[in-house]
């Protein structure tokens, strides 16, 4: 059988209700401010947010990488341009942008 033998005064026993009350009371606002809707969408909107900073500062550092393995194909070492690579690039460039001229050029005519 359980002992219910309870050895706490009236007012011990009153004021561990108020305690639990209070405690309850503490909890439930708690949990209504969780999940009050202006929460949930502040929630979701952080962590949207943080999911595309993350996403941007993943294509920057990529981004960053390839424009560096460019540079370093046009650039020496001390930081000069390398001709014999720039040029036939500049060439080909200038190719493309002429071969896009003719094509738009025909298409009007």
């Amino acid at each position: 059988m359980a002992d219910t033998s309870d050895t706490r005064t009236p007012a011990q026993i009153e004021a561990d209700i108020r305690r639990r009350r209070e405690t309850l009371a503490e909890t439930l606002d708690e949990i209504g401010v969780r999940v009050h809707p202006s929460t949930i969408v502040g929630d979701a909107r952080a962590r949207v947010a943080s999911s595309i900073d993350h996403t941007l500062g993943r294509a920057y550092v990529g981004v960053n990488r390839a424009l560096s393995g460019v540079r370093a194909r046009f650039v020496d070492e001390e930081g000069a341009p390398r001709p014999e690579r720039i040029v036939p690039a500049a060439l080909l460039a200038v190719g493309v942008v002429g071969l896009v001229v003719l094509a738009t050029r025909r298409r009007g005519d």
